[in-house]
């Protein structure tokens, strides 16, 4: 396989379209030409295989793409091509997105990561802690707050409908929370009514706060989600095809996973990116290319800026990329390694070793339920993503594409 640096150079792209990054061989930013194709090679394997019907990764260092390829078919349906221009859905990989939007209004003084979340809002000043106790589900009043630092850090004490099968992972389950014919505000009072899974502040718990945020964002800005991400980010970064939602005359790109876990034998059932939401999940409801997210990527390796144009300062960005769990945080979840914490929107490394798979200390980054995932190494001046849809895989992906990137990098 021929790297892209190799190859011709991207066509010039009209002022709708996403700007490419810069490429250069990888030879030249310190990375082997012969272990990336010992990478593609193992990506190959897993698609004829029929782990996945195909993926696209992307590895930049040092400013510029030394790797940039798709693989396999973009669907099991047809037999179109992955290609670098396909759109997936990239679920909670809006999660890191809405984080440096909130802290942007941290930034400009509209708040502080200490305010009470009942500040912006007012439901969540009722919402009690729900402890189970001789099969039964008993309520108590928070010993303190939900925060908004809280909510960066999943230790609201909200939950996920899809973590678990306790008594309140299962009134989520039964509220109906996961619609997408909801607005962001009504979402937001189904979720202050149901109880919390734990005091604040007490234990880890992945879950809707990042969904809350987003409409903390739309409180405070007075506009949408959508709104507030593409006056902040999306235009700043030049990010055009990232959306909540993309047209009809992209069904074509859609990136699509096999009907049914190719592992599990599970129905694989994810949102229609073609349809409009009412709920601009925060959470996770983004769509997008490789190529946009990349420039996200680079401008939070440039430490918040991105062809002069800058998304967050340099210091809040190092404080949202710094571990914020302290010691007595109870954290038992697979979504932080060991020899991992967790920031503001990011997960963190905090040593070189524990992990079950290479990394450097510092290095921050999330993934997506369907099998997106990226990573940003200051050290290394390198960030790293890779793009599938296969949500049963996703783990499995995630490791492996940590140990082909860091055997390359010379």
């Amino acid at each position: 396989m021929t790297p892209p640096s190799a190859q011709a150079q991207p066509k010039q792209t009209s002022p709708l379209q996403t700007p490419p990054l810069p490429f250069a061989k990888p030879e030249s930013l310190g990375l082997s030409p012969v272990r990336l194709q010992r990478m593609a090679d193992a990506f190959k394997r897993d698609i004829d295989k029929g782990t996945t019907p195909g993926v696209v990764s992307m590895i930049a260092r040092r400013g510029q793409i030394g790797w940039f390829e798709a693989q396999g078919r973009q669907s099991p349906a047809s037999d179109a091509p992955m290609t670098r221009e396909s759109i997936f859905r990239i679920f909670s990989m809006t999660k890191p997105m809405v984080s440096i939007a909130i802290m942007s209004l941290v930034e400009d003084g509209y708040m502080l990561l200490n305010d009470p979340l009942a500040k912006y809002v007012p439901e969540f000043a009722n919402t009690k802690v729900g402890i189970e106790r001789n099969g039964q589900l008993e309520l108590a009043l928070p010993l303190r707050p939900i925060t908004i630092q809280d909510l960066l850090r999943h230790t609201s004490g909200i939950s996920y409908e899809i973590t678990g099968n306790g008594m309140v992972h299962r009134m989520y389950q039964k509220a109906g929370v996961r619609r997408r014919d909801i607005t962001n505000e009504q979402h937001a009072k189904m979720v202050a009514e149901l109880p919390l899974i734990c005091q604040p502040g007490a234990e880890w718990n992945y879950s809707r706060s990042t969904d809350i945020l987003g409409r903390v964002i739309e409180v405070v800005s007075g506009k949408s989600l959508s709104a507030f991400l593409t006056e902040k980010i999306l235009a700043p970064l030049q990010m055009t095809e990232t959306a909540f939602h993309t047209g009809a005359a992209d069904k074509g790109r859609l990136a699509q996973p096999f009907e049914t876990d190719p592992w599990t034998g599970e129905k694989v059932a994810l949102f229609d990116p073609l349809e409009k939401p009412a709920m601009e999940s925060g959470g996770g409801g983004l769509v997008s290319t490789a190529m946009d997210y990349a420039r996200f990527c680079q401008a939070l390796l440039n430490g918040g800026t991105l062809d002069g144009n800058r998304i967050i300062g340099r210091k809040t960005l190092a404080l949202m990329a710094s571990n914020h769990l302290a010691p007595n945080v109870k954290c038992e979840t697979h979504l932080i390694p060991a020899g991992h914490g967790f920031g503001l929107g990011f997960a963190v490394r905090t040593h070189d070793g524990m992990a079950p798979f290479a990394g450097t200390t510092g290095q921050f980054f999330w993934s997506g339920m369907a099998g997106t995932f990226f990573w940003i190494d200051p050290k290394e001046e390198l960030f790293a993503m890779f793009f599938s849809q296969g949500p049963g895989q996703r783990e499995y992906f995630r490791t492996l594409v940590r140990s082909l990137v860091y055997a390359a990098v010379d």
